[in-house]
């Protein structure tokens, strides 16, 4: 069985023999939620690939974790990246679309206003939702055992959306665009390069006018039609299989 994972801050200093610790939120999840006591391994890491495998020796209190360092690695990036444009789900489906890319193995998550979504996330709303993705994000990727934590920014309009892609297009990435009408399934386009952008519609789909402005070819995952939530997981999954991802 896997090690449990605990995020620290910053692991770039540590090396085997070093004492090494957490405290505060995360600390508090080790040494009063999980229970975590002397004698047990556990595995820190630090959002960034770097993780520390660390034999725990000493708990303070209701939240400080105390260990040494036994082995220091470093997650490489996978090729390709996979670059997840999100649609805003409404309610509670918001946070599980992240939380399903995350597990899936996401590496950065794009929130996008797109016209048929029916959360609208205004100025005063979106620090706020982006926060909670940026939280199911963190959790996930502790649930996965992820040693890398995807980046989640936005909210982008349309507009806005097809601005960065073509930047991203330009440096090489690839997009593709989810829907249902497409011709060409995603078991069979070209995933040979370092970044590919999946773009995910809202609940009521993407309209064509979206669609002729957002820069990439259109996919779809299969015969059947994917829930805005699920989509990128399947869609991730589906690359994982056909690339060194997996």
């Amino acid at each position: 069985m896997s090690l449990p994972v605990f995020r620290h801050p910053d692991l770039r200093g540590a090396q085997p023999g070093q004492p090494v610790g957490i405290d505060g939120a995360e600390g508090r999840h080790a040494v009063t939620v999980k229970r975590i006591a002397p004698g047990e391994q556990v595995q820190f890491a630090d959002s960034a690939g770097r993780t520390a495998t660390v034999s725990v020796t000493e708990v303070r209190g209701k939240d400080v974790l105390v260990g040494t360092v036994e082995e220091v690695a470093h997650e490489e990036l996978p090729r390709p990246q996979v670059v997840v444009v999100q649609a805003i789900p409404k309610s509670e489906r918001a946070e599980l679309a992240v939380d399903l890319a995350t597990q899936a193995g996401a590496d950065e998550i794009i929130a996008w206003q797109a016209q048929r979504c029916v959360a609208k996330w205004d100025a005063k709303k979106a620090p706020k939702a982006l926060a909670k993705w940026q939280a199911a994000a963190q959790a996930a990727a502790k649930q996965a055992r992820r040693a890398r934590v995807p980046e989640v920014s936005g909210p982008l309009t349309t507009a806005q959306l097809a601005q960065e892609l073509q930047c991203r297009c330009d440096e090489g990435a690839v997009v593709y665009v989810l829907h249902e009408e497409a011709t060409q399934g995603i078991k069979d386009v070209d995933l040979d390069a370092d970044v590919v952008v999946l773009v995910v519609g809202p609940e009521g789909g993407i309209g064509s006018d979206e669609l002729a402005a957002l820069p990439g070819q259109a996919v779809k995952l299969g015969p059947q039609v994917v829930r805005t939530a699920a989509a990128a997981m399947v869609a991730l999954a589906a690359i994982g299989v056909r690339t060194t991802r997996w």
